[in-house]
């Protein structure tokens, strides 16, 4: 059965901590108390959200099996390289669907929603005649509101009844959507081929370096838009932290240009060292600044024309 396991994905489970800063966001903009109650709703949220992340990853090698082929390392994944029986790829679909669906209601009606919202992209990203990631630019966004969603769920856990910013939801789509197009590019690149990239994957015939490269940087610049009128609207202080943030965009950048680049990978990038220390400096200087009030920065909010001191 180990080859049924590894198409679930378990190691891929770490990005599921993309729900972390809905839950963040929620406790701060809503007042959420910590209790143990949050504490269980988190836990069972974290692997609902687990679950179906790896109902849709088993139907992603299972449907994907006969492009993977073309693609230098995704060649020797379970599916292509020892075939597997469809029937129990099915079932196995099946069984953790169920399970996220069930492990969802004991957090709230909300978060079942949105569980189910993420599992129906999965068929929609995967599943033909739709197939969203054959269709160039929809394949990245139609992928990345996955991170919407796991915002919408780490809100959820803390507060079933109010909904996040639409602001912050944006920005963080829009995140997703820098992350997975600097993905793409890594990927474009490592193949070297055209043609080779276009039977892999079939939104990469009318991609190149350069249009790539131009989607990453318009998806970055909507993200800091948004969440730079979330902070100013939220907590002001937090606007000092926006050159951090576009720094750690354009690090990840740095990354995509590597050899073999871990941005291919995301589960991986934990082992990029400079990152995380980048990461773990960016969220101490959050908690900070959601502590600190600076009254000096209210100015920012200020609509009013100042005059020049001393002019007639």
């Amino acid at each position: 059965m180990k080859k049924y396991i590894r198409i679930m994905r378990l190691d891929h489970w770490i990005k599921q901590l993309f729900i972390l800063p809905g839950l963040v966001a929620s406790l701060f903009l809503t007042n959420t108390s910590l209790s143990w109650d949050l504490a269980g709703k988190l836990c069972a949220g974290f692997f609902a959200t687990c679950f179906i992340a790896s109902a849709n990853y088993v139907i992603n090698e299972w449907l994907d099996a006969e492009f993977d082929k073309y693609h230098p390392t995704k060649k020797y994944r379970s599916v292509v390289s020892e075939g597997v029986s469809g029937k129990i790829v099915w079932a196995l679909w099946a069984c953790l669907s169920l399970a996220g669906f069930g492990v969802s209601l004991l957090v709230n009606i909300p978060f079942l929603c949105m569980s189910v919202w993420l599992w129906l992209m999965g068929l929609l990203y995967n599943v033909k005649p739709i197939r969203t990631k054959d269709v160039p630019y929809l394949d990245v966004l139609s992928e990345s509101i996955n991170n919407a969603i796991r915002l919408l769920m780490g809100w959820f856990i803390a507060s079933g009844t109010t909904i996040p910013p639409s602001s912050l939801l944006l920005g963080y789509w829009m995140a997703g959507a820098f992350l997975m197009a600097t993905k793409r590019f890594a990927e474009y690149r490592m193949i070297g081929n055209k043609e080779v990239a276009g039977l892999y994957r079939k939104s990469f015939k009318y991609y190149t370096e350069q249009s790539l490269l131009i989607s990453a940087f318009f998806y970055a610049m909507c993200s800091v838009f948004f969440l730079g009128t979330f902070l100013i609207k939220y907590r002001i202080e937090l606007v000092l932290l926006m050159p951090f943030l576009i720094g750690l965009y354009g690090y990840y950048f740095h990354l995509s240009f590597a050899q073999d680049s871990a941005v291919q990978k995301p589960e991986k990038l934990f082992h990029e060292k400079g990152l995380m220390l980048y990461l773990m400096v960016f969220i101490v200087l959050f908690i900070l600044l959601m502590t600190i009030d600076i009254p000096g920065l209210n100015i920012l909010t200020d609509s009013k024309i100042l005059p020049i001191p001393g002019a007639a």
